[in-house]
């Protein structure tokens, strides 16, 4: 009986997170889509409202209005006229107090990890940590900048190249610890970041072909 049960449970399990994950997505962008139609509600005349709540009854509009919003917006920005529309709204809301706190430092951050040209997250290393000959998966972010890389410099010799890098908890990879160490000290890895992330969650059990050096 235990064992049939396990077997239902693993085949189960995977079916029922996936479905409570892509219901959750679906939930926050109707929930979105939901906000701006109030806000909408707020703004237009009362003759408005009865087909705005008509809108908000029809099931999925919300995912796909907003999934059409970022689309077009993707579209307008890959242009010269939008990306001066763009840099004239980052200039607005860069000059708002308290906003600008939150809003430079979120894009600083996406530019940073989304950015085709960018190099974070698209490397996995091995590094000792938290003690000498224990170690644990870390993903490469970049390199250390201004008064911390001189900073460095001064400690190690301006020969020593140094990696900011990311390590993840388990299971939950978004929390973690961030360290600057010597490029010589951590190992390079074959296997992609998704496989990383995988070998990170399921706390070594899904472990990712090996890769020939």
């Amino acid at each position: 009986m235990k064992k049939y049960i396990i077997a239902g449970l693993l085949v189960w399990l995977p079916l029922a997170i996936t479905i409570w994950v892509l219901l959750w997505i679906l939930g926050l962008m109707d929930s979105v889509f939901q906000t701006l139609l109030g806000a909408a509600t707020a703004v237009l005349p009362a003759s408005a409202h009865a087909l705005l709540d008509r809108l908000s009854a029809i099931p999925g509009l919300g995912v796909l209005t907003l999934l059409t919003m970022m689309l077009l917006t993707g579209v307008f920005v890959a242009n010269i006229v939008g990306q001066w529309w763009l840099r004239q709204w980052d200039r607005i809301l860069s000059n708002i107090p308290i906003v600008k706190s939150i809003y430079t430092s979120v894009k600083q951050v996406s530019d940073t990890l989304f950015s085709s040209s960018g190099q974070a997250f698209r490397e996995a290393v091995l590094v000792e940590y938290p003690r000498r000959d224990s170690w644990t998966i870390a993903f490469v972010t970049g390199r250390p900048s201004g008064e911390v890389a001189s900073r460095l410099g001064e400690a190690a010799g301006p020969q020593h190249e140094f990696v900011s890098l990311y390590v993840p908890t388990t299971p939950n990879p978004t929390s973690g610890f961030f360290l600057m160490a010597p490029r010589a000290d951590v190992r390079p890895l074959g296997m992609s970041v998704d496989e990383a992330l995988k070998y990170i969650i399921s706390m070594g059990v899904v472990a990712p072909p090996s890769t020939p050096h």
